[in-house]
């Protein structure tokens, strides 16, 4: 038999494998991703951060007296601050680098749009021979589409699928974005800040009408697929059954 584990006052609880990194283990994660993409960052950090010190010295000793102590640690938090933001725009660049070429890469990006958008968790176009995808957001600019997929093959899905929102959505806005490296067609990094120039043209309250109607159609992968062989728009109907012949 197996024995039960003691119960003590300062027994260690076991460790929730589901339970979220802290904010320390996440910036750590952030810092190795960034370290492993650019060997440069641990120095650019530093440098930003005791340059910011030294020039916050500098100016107190300009100043005189006691000054040098508190913009000597000014200096020093707004090097922290400077820091912080050139982690992020490292680690940005190294995760866009992780994801290229890899199938919905670009529905990853358009997902870090959170500025007042929600985008559906799965392509809502596929074409089943080239693999190419259309992904969707909603926002207070109205529906954002996002193709993947080489210009020319992909423009035609891209089309389709925004003639189709806008019967649905006569009077909301459909933005569509072409996600890729050919001529005409937006990188991973300029996906968010291109959305998010879009102007605002919804309220709230409509943002969510709209969501909830797009819920309730569906997408191309939950409609039921149009069995091989059939064509709905050429089917006649048997005249000698109808007949009871």
């Amino acid at each position: 038999m197996s024995e039960e584990p003691r119960k003590g006052l300062f027994r260690r609880k076991p460790k929730d494998p589901n339970k979220k990194p802290g904010r320390l283990a996440q910036m750590r994660q952030v810092y190795e991703l960034s370290a492993k993409h650019n060997k440069a960052t641990p120095w650019l950090l530093a440098a930003a951060v005791l340059g910011c010190t030294i020039i916050g010295l500098l100016i107190g000793l300009l100043i005189g007296g006691t000054t040098a102590i508190f913009t000597t640690i000014l200096g020093f938090m707004v090097g922290l601050l400077l820091g912080m933001f050139m982690l992020g725009r490292f680690a940005e660049t190294a995760a866009f680098a992780q994801m290229d070429g890899q199938p919905g890469a670009f529905g990853a990006v358009l997902n870090t749009a959170r500025r007042g958008y929600l985008m559906d968790e799965k392509p809502i176009a596929v074409d089943p021979k080239s693999r190419d995808l259309v992904f969707r957001s909603t926002g207070r600019a109205g529906v954002v589409l996002l193709s993947e997929g080489p210009k020319g093959r992909s423009a035609k899905l891209l089309a389709k699928e925004k003639k189709r929102h806008e019967r649905i959505l006569p009077n909301v806005p459909v933005h569509t974005f072409q996600g890729g490296k050919e001529e005409g067609q937006l990188a991973m990094k300029q996906v968010v800040p291109a959305v998010q120039k879009l102007p605002r043209k919804l309220n709230r309250a409509e943002v969510l009408a709209v969501r909830n109607r797009l819920a309730a159609l569906g997408t191309q992968g939950s409609r039921p697929p149009i069995p091989k062989g059939i064509d709905p728009n050429k089917a006649r109907p048997n005249h000698k059954a109808m007949r009871g012949r």
